[in-house]
């Protein structure tokens, strides 16, 4: 399994960005990169490393997802009908680890993965243990009975740092929710600027 070895509270300082949202990243202080030259001035970047920085950004909202694994979800989106940045975007909200973090089920997108790969999610009552996972129009996403009273969950739930998207229906109660249809970029509730066109744009050279 990749795992991301530097602290993600650097990464957030090195893309220059609350990348999660979250009140403790270290760049609600910092807004420099990390290291003993980070406080220097940089030089202009250019188109490249304005494309790369998008894609780096987006790129590591999701996660645990490999440079392989992205690029191949860029294939299959230029392959689909419509705008290809919006088809990518989409495509990244479809994943069953980035479904359960939308869904509040935990408290962050590398909690979603471990919980995916753990078995502690049903897709239409079926358990699937693959984080990459595509959810479907209308399927059904819920916890196995043993994991809804987890501690990690039940303080995800309850905290009012995030919002459940419009494009999710979620019931506590049940501990179940419903991926609706895909969403447009306006839609996600990313916490900065995301900008899949430079990502085609990268792609794209």
């Amino acid at each position: 399994m990749t795992r991301i070895l530097k602290s993600k509270y650097k990464i957030d300082r090195r893309l220059r960005c609350n990348l999660w949202g979250r009140p403790k990243s270290p760049f609600n202080k910092r807004e420099y990169p990390p290291g003993l030259n980070g406080q220097n001035k940089r030089r202009k970047p250019s188109d490249y490393g304005i494309q790369l920085m998008a894609k780096q950004m987006l790129k590591g909202h999701y996660g645990y997802i490999t440079k392989k694994q992205f690029h191949n979800l860029y294939v299959k989106a230029s392959k689909l009908k419509g705008d290809t940045s919006q088809n990518l975007v989409q495509l990244l909200e479809r994943r069953l680890d980035a479904v359960v973090y939308r869904m509040k089920f935990v408290s962050t997108i590398f909690a979603a993965r471990q919980f995916v790969s753990h078995g502690h999610i049903l897709v239409n009552g079926n358990k699937v243990t693959i984080a990459s996972y595509s959810v479907k129009d209308e399927d059904i996403i819920e916890l196995k009975t043993k994991s809804k009273e987890i501690p990690i969950v039940l303080e995800s739930i309850s905290s009012n740092e995030r919002d459940v998207p419009e494009y999710l229906s979620v019931d506590y109660d049940k501990m179940k929710g419903k991926f609706i249809k895909g969403p447009k970029l306006d839609d996600i509730p990313y916490p900065v600027v995301m900008e899949p066109n430079l990502v085609i744009e990268y792609y794209s050279r």
